[in-house]
């Protein structure tokens, strides 16, 4: 009999990582370089990863701009994060604690993501609504459709065309008053 793979709950942790010691070494340039770094390699030894590898550790957009936030040369000293291990071994990484900033911009772009979610809703909707009608209902609702749209069209090109040779008076006088002595 085929054993069936248990599948192993998510691991989730709270770490304080020290970033200053590390960072201490290396040249001013590459100082949030070596932050990053140092925060995939502490993660891969206390998350339990076993062929070390740093591709397995994903971190979350919040982070990465929080540690690059100051700019290349002062990374922060020390770092709160909360680790999240899933069944396949990949571990997310995101701010244990984020300022309101982050917490307002994520809020927003959950609201971005909701809006974008209620519009595909919507179209959906609009479709099962065509499905229920036959093809050739369907056809004619098109017609007419783009029919207005070329009527639409027709018009603006019309009052464009009228516009262009109607005769403007205050068109053709001059912008200035021409002097007397050039008049002669």
């Amino acid at each position: 009999m085929a054993k069936e793979k248990e599948k192993k709950p998510d691991v989730e942790r709270e770490y304080i990582i020290p970033l200053r010691e590390k960072c201490r070494s290396v040249p001013r340039y590459k100082k949030t370089n070596k932050a990053i770094t140092t925060v995939k390699k502490f993660l891969v030894k206390h998350m339990k990863i076993y062929d070390r590898d740093l591709k397995k550790i994903k971190i979350d957009s919040y982070l990465n701009e929080f540690l690059w936030g100051r700019g290349i040369k002062n990374p922060p000293h020390k770092v709160k994060v909360k680790a999240i291990k899933n069944s396949e071994g990949i571990v997310r990484v995101e701010l244990a604690e984020p300022s309101k900033k982050f917490r307002d911009k994520k809020a927003r772009e959950e609201k971005i993501i909701l809006k974008a979610s209620e519009k595909v809703s919507k179209k959906k909707v609009v479709e099962k609504k065509e499905e229920g009608k036959t093809p050739e209902e369907v056809k004619e609702e098109k017609e007419k459709k783009s029919a207005v749209v070329e009527a639409g069209n027709e018009m603006e090109k019309a009052a464009a065309k009228h516009a262009k040779h109607e005769f403007d008076v205050n068109s053709k006088a001059p912008k200035h008053q021409i002097r007397n002595a050039l008049k002669k």
